[in-house]
């Protein structure tokens, strides 16, 4: 336990129709698989602070913006493990460092109970952060994900039922809260640290399918927690 893990690639994000995933997915069988995960349910806690400082600076999208958060590919517990993860994005290229330890182990050193259960760079890159913001956010989504049958590390995710709540903070616990899609809408974001392969660049382009600029973090301040911290009130 421990692992460290490091990305760097370029993340694009569309809105889809149900007619549009389905153009997308026909035309990705011959060259893409479900990965490992599947069709799963992401569990996500974001920290900020109690103003929502890094929500905010989000929706303004700077050149530079950062976030600290906690992951789940399942209904956690104790023992099981999550990814507590730093995630960069600068000149629109992302940058992440995951780090995957026991749950309880986890929320317990984010929350400054403990000291960082491993001494590594990106350890102290957390921790250096965690001093600063507390849990703050719950959000959750039904995701496919997909890569490259072909070996590249080209990936496409789709995530529906996206969810956010500013209650009953845990990974342990059901998904629920408020809605940040349309109904009918699919994100799809795209993965790579390199090009769009031709075939889907052909796809997206037949079927009149745009670039968008989606933050869920930065949505769920903007629709649903904004009010609540200028009403001064939470929301059930």
């Amino acid at each position: 336990m421990g692992t460290q893990m490091i990305f760097r690639r370029y993340e694009l994000k569309y809105l889809l129709t149900q007619e549009q995933k389905q153009a997308v997915q026909e035309a990705m069988e011959p060259h893409m698989a479900l990965d490992r995960y599947g069709r799963t349910t992401i569990r996500n806690l974001y920290f900020d602070t109690d103003s929502f400082l890094l929500a905010r600076h989000s929706i303004e999208h700077p050149a530079y913006k950062e976030k600290l958060r906690v992951r789940s590919y399942r209904e956690a517990s104790p023992e099981l493990p999550v990814y507590v993860e730093l995630k960069k994005k600068y000149d629109s290229v992302v940058y992440k460092r995951r780090l995957a330890l026991p749950e309880e182990q986890a929320v317990d050193w984010l929350a400054g109970l403990n000291a960082p259960p491993i001494y590594t760079q990106i350890a102290r890159e957390v921790e250096y952060f965690r001093q600063y913001y507390q849990t703050r956010v719950y959000l959750s989504y039904e995701r496919e994900a997909y890569y490259d049958r072909n070996g590249g590390d080209f990936r496409v995710t789709f995530d529906e039922n996206i969810l956010s709540r500013i209650d009953d903070l845990t990974l342990e616990a059901a998904p629920w809260g408020q809605s940040l899609l349309e109904p009918g809408l699919t994100l799809m974001e795209i993965k790579t640290s390199g090009g769009t392969p031709l075939w889907m660049t052909h796809v997206l382009t037949n079927h009149h399918i745009y670039k968008t600029s989606f933050s869920k973090y930065g949505t769920a301040y903007q629709n649903f927690l904004l009010p609540c911290v200028q009403g001064g009130r939470r929301y059930a």
